[in-house]
């Protein structure tokens, strides 16, 4: 057995943080609402701008983004009539820019 910084967590307290772990893969399972949190890890967007710059027809980026707001991956602001979204969680953003590192190499 090696020796580890931190002690072993409690049972209860692993399963709650596999669900939490679970709950945040699930978010990013889905090609379109990855694409919508890897932009939205770059910084607070409108949705217009993540339309433009994505290719994400509005159907499908308001339902996506629905389904962030739901599992409050992301927060939101509205500044006159635009909506400005950011990733609401420091976790799911370091799991972002981790990914981001390893899929999306620099040109």
């Amino acid at each position: 057995m090696t020796d580890s910084p931190t002690a072993p967590l409690p049972p209860e307290a692993m399963r709650h943080a596999a669900q939490q772990a679970v709950a945040a893969l699930k978010v990013l399972a889905n090609e379109d609402r990855l694409l919508l949190l890897c932009h939205l890890s770059q910084g607070e967007c409108c949705v217009s701008d993540m339309e433009s710059h994505l290719g994400i027809l509005q159907p499908t980026l308001s339902q996506q983004l629905a389904v962030l707001r739901r599992e409050k991956a992301v927060t939101t602001r509205r500044e006159g009539k635009n909506i400005y979204y950011q990733v609401a969680d420091a976790r799911l953003l370091a799991l972002l820019q981790t990914m981001y590192a390893q899929y999306c190499p620099a040109p």
